[in-house]
């Protein structure tokens, strides 16, 4: 059956990415089946987006719920749902005002656009340059692949945007000596997830909020892949005391349902009026309806807290495998995004763990990087490192 669904699919589907020999059928919680009736322990999480894990009874209700109200209206009209998510998020954040879109790419190019158009809008129409980090990853519209430090990511997409300026990530000095006259805004995150769960120090965001605060920059935030409760705080910049002036946000905000959104003070939001920016799906009322009920269960039922609690005793596990093993070169991470950097290629220890009934992944080639729902116990940790050790 699986050789059969894959043929089908290698017919008709553009060969974007490299996927192993299995189809998904089903997921329940932090395990997932394929279509010969195996069962994985998922360390994936849909890539940082099922912090609830697979088919959440509270979001399949609400979501269910919604559909057999209103399923869309078009952004042209207001909605229940939609107001409701951005009344919680502004309660939650430091922002004012919420844009509602599907991804997030689109929360990015949003946050782009607001950033240029707010400096444009106070005539100061020169700057617009944005400062972007090396190894960062924003997305893959042309606007923010343009903004993402990785080369790999715009082969073949020349000419790329222009007014987008790199500095190394976690080097103050080298930000503080980029920023000009016409830079508009910096753009960061909190961890660089796809540049290999790169951390930045105690001090690098605070440093940059007030590099950005005497030059008159924006500072923006993408809190894509760390938000909603992933690094063990509802947002990944609460650990280092700072607010941006601009976030993005997407991934585990629908806990799987497309949804992204750009989050601004009241200042910054006032340079989008009416016909300034727009999306046909952004924000629809059965996806907004889910969102809100993954933030409340999030809330409710304490599993940021527990987040934080299993990310730590998973940290300390894997720190465990880097002193066991000549092959680990490091331990990165927080909360539940955690990295385990390999001395050589990762390709094969994930096709062994895949054998062994679990979904990891890899990044930049040698980082095994790890994103489970946030509802993952310790035996479910515990058997993910006994594989990795013996493997190693």
């Amino acid at each position: 059956m699986t050789q059969a669904l894959r043929k089908k699919a290698d017919a008709v589907m553009m060969n974007t990415y490299l996927r192993p020999p299995l189809v998904l059928t089903r997921g329940r919680g932090c395990r997932v089946w394929d279509s010969e009736g195996n069962s994985y322990i998922d360390f994936i999480g849909g890539i940082a987006v099922c912090n609830l894990g697979h088919a959440h009874p509270r979001v399949v209700r609400a979501l269910c719920r919604q559909a057999e109200t209103l399923f869309h209206a078009s952004n042209l009209y207001y909605t229940m749902p939609q107001i409701d998510l951005a009344a919680w998020l502004v309660d939650h954040s430091f922002a004012d005002r919420i844009f509602f879109c599907n991804s997030g790419a689109e929360a990015n190019e949003a946050a782009i656009k607001i950033a240029r158009r707010y400096f444009h809008q106070n005539g100061e129409t020169g700057r617009f340059r944005i400062l972007c980090a090396e190894k960062s990853f924003h997305g893959r519209t042309m606007a923010t692949l343009s903004a993402t430090g990785q080369d790999k990511i715009k082969t073949g997409f020349s000419p790329i945007l222009e007014g987008f300026d790199f500095i190394p990530f976690n080097d103050a000095a080298a930000l503080e000596q980029a920023m000009g006259p016409d830079t508009c805004a910096v753009i960061l995150e909190p961890i660089q997830g796809e540049g290999g769960v790169v951390e930045p120090g105690p001090d690098y965001l605070r440093r940059a909020r007030e590099i950005c605060d005497r030059s008159g920059a924006l500072l923006i935030l993408d809190e894509i892949q760390t938000g909603i409760g992933r690094t063990g705080k509802l947002f990944a910049h609460s650990h280092f005391e700072i607010t941006p002036d601009i976030m993005t946000l997407a991934k585990a905000l629908g806990n799987g349902l497309p949804i992204g959104a750009m989050l601004a003070t009241e200042q910054v939001a006032s340079a989008f009026g009416p016909g300034a920016h727009a999306t046909t799906f952004g924000g629809t009322p059965v996806v907004t309806a889910a969102a809100l009920e993954t933030l409340k269960t999030l809330e409710e039922e304490g599993i940021i807290d527990h987040c934080a609690e299993i990310g730590a005793y998973f940290k300390n596990r894997l720190i465990g495998l880097q002193e066991a093993h000549e092959g680990v070169a490091d331990v990165r991470g927080r909360g539940l995004l955690l990295g385990l950097e390999l001395q050589d290629s990762g390709a094969s220890l994930v096709s062994e763990c895949l054998k062994r009934g679990f979904l990891v992944n890899c990044i930049q080639d040698r980082v095994l990087r790890f994103a489970p729902p946030l509802i993952i116990q310790k035996e479910e940790v515990d058997s993910l490192v006994e594989c990795l050790d013996s493997l190693l």
